[in-house]
């Protein structure tokens, strides 16, 4: 009896030894095959991770101009949103409050002021392209035909109605008085020969009251997306050297990321320089070798 329970004893020994070897290999087993996955995952999605830059913009010709590039930048890891706007307010304000990563459809006097009225702090990133201002008419064909009394309707924000002043003033329509340049308001008219009755009124809707006044001052985007060819319609327009500048615009805490600076690196390639020409056939200049 003794010597049965030694055999009995030594089987279960023995099969419980075999039971710990086995769970110790299958631990084994398991656990080397998912690190080595974890692994092959981490590698194959290395390089891969796509950022994305959501981007306010004019429809045109800002807007036509990102969508040219958004392919290339794809290609990069950058995937480009596109948020038209029709004003000239709600894209910095949405950049401000960080609803954008950036915008494209203004030049560096309206930015300057509107930080100051603000209280913003955006940053000019890049200056891309220029659109020579223009003035516009669908009643005579020739500035001298302009009567007395003509209603003439300009921007109302400052930096663009002070720039439509001043190319009123080159074209000796009005006097201004001396020093004030494109910071020029109505007030500082100091001669007016033709007694024009000028008013100013929201940008984006210049074109929309061209039937209604003898002359409108409209900036190139606007005029543009109404259809109108600046070289070709405008009775008189700004030349290729007008500083205003249309640029890309970000907040401070994102215009060095790499992913800003690469979207500006691109609006300033020999590829957007090209479309700009070709597309808009100076209209728009380029604002970069």
């Amino acid at each position: 009896m003794k010597k049965l329970s030694l055999i009995v004893l030594a089987v279960l020994l023995a099969v419980v030894v075999s039971a710990c070897g086995s769970k110790k290999n299958n631990t084994s087993n398991d656990t080397t095959p998912a690190g080595n996955t974890a692994a092959n995952d981490s590698k194959a999605n290395e390089g891969t991770q796509e950022v994305t830059l959501k981007v306010g913009a004019t429809p045109v010709p800002h807007a036509e101009i990102l969508k040219a590039i958004q392919p290339l930048l794809k290609e990069k890891g950058i995937n480009l949103e596109i948020v038209e706007f029709n004003d000239y307010v709600q894209p910095n304000t949405q950049l401000y409050e960080k609803e954008l990563d950036a915008n494209f459809f203004q030049h560096t006097p309206y930015l300057e002021q509107f930080n100051k009225d603000k209280g913003y702090d955006l940053v000019n990133v890049a200056g891309v392209h220029i659109e020579p201002f223009g003035a516009y008419s669908k009643k005579i064909k020739k500035i001298d035909e302009l009567k007395s009394g003509a209603k003439v309707v300009i921007p109302n924000d400052p930096s663009n109605g002070g720039r439509a002043l001043a190319l009123l003033a080159a074209n000796k329509l009005i006097t201004l008085k001396d020093g004030v340049g494109v910071a020029g308001t109505v007030a500082d008219i100091t001669e007016n020969p033709k007694k024009l009755e000028i008013t100013e009124v929201e940008a984006a809707t210049l074109p929309r009251v061209l039937d209604e006044v003898d002359l409108a001052l409209i900036n190139t985007n606007y005029a543009l997306e109404a259809g109108l060819v600046p070289t070709k319609d405008a009775l008189f327009i700004e030349g290729a050297d007008s500083p205003y500048v249309n640029i890309l615009v970000a907040r401070p805490d994102n215009k060095d990321s790499e992913a800003i600076q690469t979207l500006a690196k691109m609006l300033r390639s020999p590829e957007v320089k090209k479309f700009i020409e070709d597309k808009y056939k100076g209209a728009i200049v380029p604002a970069f070798e």
